[in-house]
């Protein structure tokens, strides 16, 4: 530990100077009395200052917290030798804060004696954080020196965002051939009513529309539509992202992801993720809570980050979409290669839908008019983008922090539904 001389002493040793001043100038023997007293305290502290001895071993009880929730740091603290007035500090990093200091200050701790000292930690934001380092502090019998060390952790903390709830999904054009919870538009065996067709040799008996077939004067049986599985990829732009007060598209499309990907895999789908940007990652479509885990992992480590190696792409790559899945995408629809990318998978026959990371309310103008000019002229252009994808037959909805995720995803089956209207 690094010792350090703290004020206390200084004081001491300035008493007994006053003391001896003042009987050499006035002669009163008391007074060099009370300053031998002052200078033997001192002294006599000097000598029996022992260095304190300490091990701390740090755990985490869960590694693992949803954004707002609570994370408990347990500290296990063996006195090797006495130990009086220590006091622990945590550094953590931006994104976590100590929720309660009140047990790390004034503990004595005999020497051989064990204790265990559990302290809150709270998660404000989605992120993979280390504790950092556990600042050790502690003084002798006398308080005249100050034992400092800094021990360095390795306890990493999983801070996954927060999903909304949402009562319906966007159900993916085309489906699997795995059983699922998505109504397919094939016909077969299932819940779902479809069509009424003459009976035929094979059809089972229970099928039969027996109120149609005497009508008829045949058999008729009724169809069904089947319910499947899906496959759905989220698409996220990390090419680049706009920040405003207290929120960034990056947080927005993070936390969107989240939520999707545990609502489609609640429901039998497979879900994949794109990360589109600087680096492209991929994830390829799976099922259960391992696959959510990984989804989730995967978000944690989403930066926009810049890449000169990979600063001419612009498509997706071939084989990174399995066939007849739904593309969902987060972006702020601010750089170029996420409009072409998106685009060309459009163009390759691929079930599209974008989510507009709304930007508008993160970008305020500037108050001069050409200032203002420029303001309108932007929103302008991302009118004009939206409507391009809109011709694409790709359905788009703004999303922002004051609108339910729900909302945005009924925009756009209700796009979805206009377009295959005005199609007929």
């Amino acid at each position: 530990m690094t010792r350090q001389l703290t004020p206390k002493l200084g004081a001491y040793a300035a008493l007994a100077a006053a003391g001896l001043l003042a009987a050499l100038l006035f002669g009163r023997p008391e007074a060099a009395a009370l300053a031998l007293a002052f200078a033997l305290l001192a002294a006599l502290g000097l000598a029996l200052a022992r260095e304190p001895a300490l091990a701390v071993t740090p755990e985490l009880r869960q590694d693992r917290v949803l954004e707002g929730g609570l994370a408990i740091v347990s500290l296990r603290l063996e006195g090797l030798a006495a130990v009086r007035g220590l006091e622990l500090r945590l550094r953590l990093a931006e994104g976590v804060t100590l929720s309660d200091s009140s047990g790390l200050r004034d503990l004595n701790l005999a020497a051989g004696e064990v204790r265990t000292v559990e302290l809150a930690v709270e998660a404000r934001r989605w992120g993979v954080y280390d504790l950092g380092s556990i600042q050790v502090r502690a003084r002798d019998r006398f308080g005249f020196f100050l034992f400092e060390q800094s021990l360095s952790t390795t306890l990493p903390l999983r801070v996954y965002p927060r999903a909304e709830r949402l009562r319906a999904l966007l159900a993916p054009l085309e489906t699997q051939a795995h059983a699922g919870n998505t109504v397919s538009r094939e016909r077969g065996a299932g819940i779902e009513f479809a069509d009424v067709r003459e009976f035929f040799p094979g059809d089972r008996v229970r099928h039969v529309n027996w109120r149609v077939s005497a009508r008829r004067g045949r058999l008729h049986v009724n169809q069904h539509h089947p319910e499947r599985n899906a496959d759905v990829v989220i698409f996220l732009d990390t090419f680049a992202e706009v920040a405003g007060a207290g929120a960034t598209t990056l947080d927005l499309a993070v936390r969107g992801a989240a939520t999707l990907a545990g609502q489609y895999l609640r429901v039998r789908d497979r879900v994949g993720m794109i990360g589109f940007g600087g680096i492209i990652r991929w994830l390829r479509p799976g099922t259960g809570t391992i696959q959510l885990y990984r989804l989730l992992d995967s978000l944690l480590d989403t930066r926009v980050v810049t890449s000169y190696a990979w600063k001419d792409i612009d498509v997706i790559p071939t084989g990174t979409l399995p066939p007849q899945a739904l593309l969902l995408a987060l972006t702020p629809l601010v750089d170029e290669r996420t409009t072409g990318a998106l685009l060309d998978v459009r163009g390759r026959g691929f079930d599209v839908a974008v989510l507009e990371l709304d930007p508008v309310a993160m970008v305020a103008p500037r108050p001069d008019e050409l200032g203002r000019l420029a303001h309108r002229l932007w929103l302008l252009q991302r009118e004009a983008l939206r409507e391009r994808f809109r011709a694409a037959g790709v359905p788009i909805a703004s999303w922002n922090e004051g609108r339910p995720l729900e909302a945005a995803l009924e925009e756009v089956a209700a796009s979805r539904r206009h377009a295959g209207r005005a199609r007929v």
